[in-house]
């Protein structure tokens, strides 16, 4: 159980990394972008951006829960849930945040995705258990 708990908490860490990511660059995105000034430049505006640093922290987070979940689950189960839930995450709040919408059909593709976690998450524990 504490192996499908690292792995939540690996996918939430990678979800907010990439949401800080995503709203530390917003203000960035006009007058040449980023890498207008150089690589030094690029450092600085990391630096003075607190939401990309915590974005940075989280991923580094993120990657030790997720080396810690991989030492008892599949990789053939881990990664799907963390790339599918994540996304879903993602999704829902980019729409409540960021004002981005999607369409109806692709509602119903996110929900397809959750039933698909759901069924590759609740198969994978049984068979955890009976191992």
């Amino acid at each position: 159980m504490r192996y499908f708990v690292a792995l939540a908490a690996a996918l939430l860490l990678n979800a907010c990394a990439n949401l800080m990511m995503k709203f530390g660059m917003h203000d960035i995105s006009g007058g040449g972008g980023w890498l207008k000034d150089g690589p030094a430049g690029a450092v600085g505006a990391i630096l003075h951006r607190p939401v990309l640093i915590a974005g940075m922290v989280c991923f580094a987070a993120n990657l030790l829960c997720y080396m810690y979940a991989l030492q008892r689950l599949p990789i053939s189960v881990a990664y799907p849930i963390m790339v599918t839930a994540g996304f879903a995450i993602i999704v829902v709040v980019a729409g409540i945040y960021l004002h981005e919408r999607l369409a109806v059909s692709q509602w119903v593709g996110v929900a397809m995705i959750m039933i698909g976690v759901w069924l590759v998450a609740s198969k994978a524990a049984g068979q955890l258990q009976a191992g």
